[in-house]
């Protein structure tokens, strides 16, 4: 079936889109220009929408807006925003009582032509998918990016043809209950994540599960050997498993061994290139890297991998150096939303950096960061929501640990890069890195990101 054969076939139903945002806009932009009866649904007040809400009203959309717009959900289709989860109460009362509840990137599985490789996890699901679609590329594939990361894809399927590839970031929110089948899958690791959202750990752990559970024997699932939980996927997966380690040999996958990354079949070593020689830094990069060049091994020649691997500079927001000023480096890193994320990028520096930290509360644990902090920074700048959780955990490692570490708190961003500068000395880092979501006062990591690249680009020379 094409996108205009599936809009054709819902033209007669009722439709809700719930959440304006980047993923649905241009799904309720497609369902108003082609004529069917469309609500988009938004905490979002009329004030706060803008032009967004003005050019909706003129295709024809309705608007239900503000704290009370899950109410009164009986359309026959409803299209869920991706942080809405699916046991939401509104929701399931609406399923009950016979609409069909779906999404964007589902139906977008259903109707998509082409191949699809797909990345969930806690960390490095960003990286590893860019790196995939880079390879592909490299390769000279004709490559569509997207997902939780890129632009929305689901109206851009005219454009794909069959011979194309489609490389997908998803995340828990949009995996969560949804039938799909990439051809390639790919889990990166799981660490606690989105507890916020999710009913409790476990039903993270599930979410994920969903990438590999409507795959078939031909497919492919690929696994971190030595995650915790990959035991309990792999259990479960009806598809062909292989696995990536930076530890330990696996009979069929990706290995780092003695600083060698080699492709392993049936046993069997074929090496690539030395580890050291990856541009990226950090060996959380180099799983990166184990994980893509397996995902792409019957794609993508070894030589061409290594040739990638070798000029891959990474995305933005991910350990991305700004500036340096007086001597001090100034690296963004607003990717790292959680506490495993920013000890990722502590343990990739070569020195103790001034860290910038805090934000949105996902009810994460910050023992580990604690100590990490204690260990490996020079100083520890506090700003968000967060900061009293985070200099609490700081406080108890540095009891239990006997190392000090300085914690500054400051009311925002801007004083955050300000008190930074103030700080640093001579060869000093001071990065962004503030294991926390940014919901608390930005868009998304992006944003923050991009706000912190500004006030860093006004420092004074």
């Amino acid at each position: 079936m094409t996108l205009n054969e599936y809009v054709e076939s819902i033209r007669d139903c009722s439709i809700a889109v719930l959440g304006i945002g980047i993923s649905n806009l241009p799904l309720i932009e497609l369902l108003c220009t082609s004529g069917c009866d469309v609500t988009a649904c938004d905490r979002r007040t009329m004030e706060q929408l803008g032009e967004t809400g003005a050019r909706l009203l003129q295709l024809g959309a309705k608007l239900r807006l503000g704290e009370d717009y899950l109410e009164g959900l009986t359309e026959d289709l409803i299209f869920r925003t991706p942080g809405l989860m699916p046991f939401e109460p509104h929701l399931l009362a609406a399923k009950e009582q016979g609409s069909t509840v779906t999404s964007e990137m589902e139906i977008f599985f259903s109707l998509c032509p082409c191949r699809i490789f797909a990345v969930t996890g806690s960390d490095g699901k960003t990286t590893t998918t860019t790196l995939i679609s880079e390879l592909l590329k490299a390769a000279g594939h004709r490559v569509h990016l997207g997902g939780n990361i890129g632009t929305p894809l689901l109206c851009k399927l005219p454009e794909m043809k069959e011979d194309d590839l489609v490389v997908l970031e998803l995340s828990s929110f949009q995996l969560h209950s949804m039938t799909c089948r990439p051809h390639t899958a790919v889990i990166t690791n799981l660490s606690p994540n989105h507890l916020d959202k999710h009913k409790d750990f476990q039903d993270y752990i599930d979410a994920k599960a969903w990438i590999f559970r409507n795959q078939k024997a031909q497919d492919r699932l690929i696994l971190n050997a030595i995650d915790p939980h990959t035991p309990y996927y792999a259990s479960q997966a009806p598809s062909g498993i292989s696995y990536f380690s930076d530890r330990s040999r696996v009979e069929n996958g990706c290995i780092c061994e003695n600083g060698v990354i080699s492709l392993v079949t049936e046993g069997e070593l074929q090496p690539v290139m030395r580890a050291d020689d990856i541009r990226i830094p950090g060996q959380h990069n180099v799983q990166n890297m184990l994980a893509a060049f397996e995902a792409v091994r019957k794609d993508v020649s070894p030589e061409i991998c290594r040739e990638v691997a070798m000029r891959f500079a990474g995305v933005p927001h991910r350990l991305e150096e700004i500036r340096q000023l007086h001597g001090v480096t100034y690296i963004n890193d607003s990717i790292a939303s959680s506490p495993t994320r920013t000890i990722a990028g502590l343990r990739a520096l070569k020195t103790k950096p001034i860290v910038i930290a805090g934000g949105y509360d996902k009810h994460l644990p910050f023992d580990s960061l604690g100590e990490e902090f204690c260990r490996r920074a020079k100083a520890v700048i506090l700003t968000g929501d967060t900061s009293d959780k985070i200099a609490a955990a700081i406080e108890e490692a540095c009891k239990k640990t006997g190392l000090e570490v300085p914690v500054h708190r400051v009311d925002s961003m801007r004083d955050a890069v300000c008190r930074g500068a103030e700080i640093a000395a001579e060869g000093d880092i001071v990065i962004l890195s503030p294991a926390c979501a940014s919901f608390d006062r930005f868009r998304n990591f992006e944003e923050r990101g991009n706000v912190f690249r500004q006030f860093v680009m006004e420092l004074k020379e």
